[in-house]
């Protein structure tokens, strides 16, 4: 059974080791990921975050986590709701 979801989802997510001012590799590896994958991200100090449709933000999730892994991030927190 596949299960087809309408909306959007906003993405919140965190890369650590995660040093104000200076994002490393790791970080910014997971922002061009999904920038890759169409959706604008809004990169900020406690979060960064993007809207998509449920179809790409799951593309998103899985490419971010990937990259950030890829280039030496120590934690990956994310954080998925239904936009309004």
């Amino acid at each position: 059974m596949r299960i087809t979801l309408v909306g959007v989802l906003r993405v919140e997510f965190t890369v650590e080791p995660f040093v104000e001012g200076q994002p490393g590799p790791h970080v910014t590896a997971a922002v061009d990921a999904v920038h890759s994958l169409g959706p604008e991200v809004d990169f900020g100090p406690f979060g960064t975050s993007f809207q998509a449709a449920p179809d790409v933000a799951a593309a998103a999730v899985s490419a971010l986590v990937a990259a950030a892994y890829a280039n030496g991030a120590s934690h990956v927190s994310i954080h998925i709701e239904r936009s309004s």
